[in-house]
């Protein structure tokens, strides 16, 4: 490990000097670890040290179906999320649209709906097992109006060969849970950030044991209050989950009602706002399946800036997917991945549902092409949105994992979906989101995209160069991001490190947990 000297203030290189660089994704090459050295870390601002930064939402019912398919497809289908608008609107900005986000919210607060006291969801009926060629019946209705599907194959066009990148690329990582109060910090130097996300100020953590004092991963968890604002989530492998008040409750009620289901048995517990201990529950023991289950998918920008990533994601899948095949966990993978570009464009959401069938999988991959695009940012909200909803992620005892990688923030011009409202639907089907910021990300797509991985317990990750403001400058273990105590790596052994380390901390497969 070696140290990187100081970081570089902030400043967004031109787009097309930081998309003619040849950056590229997702390599084998070996690379030297580094760590980058920062001022200690600052404590975490927990409970109610500090005021909201954004603005509140009541949440009052699921915004999601849970996740149930038995198995994967065979051939990856395809599914297409129509243009809704054909000919582009005129595009808005984030820096220049604070009136519209916050009409937004507005009319979400003026739309909620008070229920009775909130139970845990019903579980979907098991669905059959998926046929090749179509959806499985599970999700069908998740899927919004404007999708359709049909019959995969590649792209026209020869398909490339597959061949190995002599350039490494290199990515740093940062997890702004255990860094939570210099995420905080990051949030307040950027005035947007109130008018972006959720409130996550109020944090606690909710451990899901056994009797032993094991994990128990995959647990429905849901949060009430007396007020009828409620969350829902699904706890992480190490059956861990982080729970944020303010992100559900206007009203920040002092108690909330915590009900945990698995295989059929609750337990149930209190939660008090701002408390400081750990809330643990304590669960029945369950039987876990002989091999763990991994849903990964991959969810890709794929304007014309894009062109180097995806070229360099054709080249090294295989072998990331093989690796991770060969953990000691041994795991069950099912692969799914979900492309996108903007209105105007060739297409505006393409997804590929999941499939255990890797050979096919790298075929449709490979007939992946960058073009389109034009303004800066893009439609990553309809995008996650048709990651989280659209996608048929399997059911109890999986781990969900998606890897989003974007060079540009999403469009918030554009009518709902959003990505605060799909970040809270992860959540709660236990979806954990790993955000990659490929070359020429801004600010605001910095904010977005650590936003997302903090709330669903994953990672923020980013290219790293030689010269942090000259992504032609060749790897190396320099950034622009707002970031501190970071390791750098090749991009595709860290995707495979946190997958694995994600894994590991599953109960022994056979055995109660």
């Amino acid at each position: 490990m070696r140290s990187s000297n100081a970081s570089r203030p902030y400043g967004l290189p031109a787009r097309s000097v930081a998309l003619a660089a040849a950056v590229t994704l997702l390599i084998g090459l070996p690379v030297t670890a580094a760590v980058r050295p920062a001022p200690p870390a600052q404590p975490a601002v927990e409970g109610d040290l500090q005021a909201p930064v954004s603005l509140r939402v009541r949440q009052t019912q699921p915004n999601f179906r849970g996740p149930s398919a038995r198995t994967c497809n065979n051939m990856p289908v395809l599914h297409e999320v129509a243009d809704p608008s054909p000919t582009p609107p005129r595009h808005i900005s984030l820096r220049s649209r604070h009136s519209t986000a916050e009409a937004g919210y507005a009319d979400a607060a003026a739309a909620e709906v008070y229920l009775a006291p909130p139970v845990m969801p019903a579980p979907p009926a098991p669905p059959p097992p998926a046929a090749p060629s179509t959806r499985s019946s599970a999700m069908s209705d998740s899927v919004p109006a404007a999708a359709k599907a049909s019959p995969s194959a590649p792209a026209s066009g020869s398909v490339p060969a597959y061949r190995q990148q002599q350039t490494p690329v290199t990515a740093g990582v940062v997890d702004d849970n255990t860094d939570f109060g210099g995420f905080q910090q990051f949030l307040q130097r950027h005035e947007e950030a109130t008018r972006l996300g959720r409130d996550i100020s109020v944090r606690q953590r909710l451990q899901v044991i056994d009797a032993q004092g094991r994990p128990v991963p995959d647990a429905e968890v849901a949060v009430s209050s007396a007020n009828g604002a409620r969350m829902w989530a699904r706890t992480d492998a190490g059956g861990q989950v982080w729970l944020h008040p303010n992100a559900f409750d206007d009203r920040d009620s002092s108690s909330y009602q915590v009900q945990v289901r698995r295989a059929g048995k609750t337990s149930s517990a209190a939660l008090q706002r701002g408390q400081k201990n750990v809330l643990q529950v304590v669960m029945p023991a369950a039987t876990l399946p002989a091999r763990a289950k991994l849903d990964l998918v991959f969810m890709v920008d794929a304007t014309g800036s894009m062109a180097d990533e995806i070229d360099k994601l054709r080249d090294s899948l295989q072998g990331i997917v093989n690796e991770i095949g060969q953990l000691p966990s041994n795991p069950d993978i099912c692969l799914g991945l979900v492309t996108y570009r903007d209105r105007g464009d060739e297409y505006f959401v393409r997804g590929w549902d999941m499939t255990y069938n890797i050979a096919a999988f790298q075929k449709v991959l490979d007939g992946v092409r960058a073009n389109g695009g034009g303004d800066y940012p893009e439609a990553m909200n309809e995008a996650f949105d048709h990651a989280v909803q659209g996608l048929n992620w399997r059911g109890p005892s999986t781990t969900r994992v998606l890897v989003s990688l974007a060079d540009a923030p999403p469009q918030m011009g554009y009518p709902p979906p959003r990505y605060d409202q799909t970040m809270l639907a992860a959540l709660g089907k236990g979806i954990k989101v790993f955000s990659v910021a490929a070359s020429g990300q801004d600010t605001t797509g910095e904010i977005v995209q650590r936003q997302i991985a903090q709330y669903t317990g994953g990672r923020f990750i980013f290219l790293t160069y030689k010269d942090a403001s000259d992504p032609s400058s060749g790897p190396g273990s320099e950034t622009v991001h707002e970031v501190a105590n970071y390791s750098v790596d090749t991009l595709d052994q860290l995707v495979v490190r946190l997958v694995r380390e994600e894994l590991a901390q599953l109960p022994v497969a056979g055995k109660r947990d």
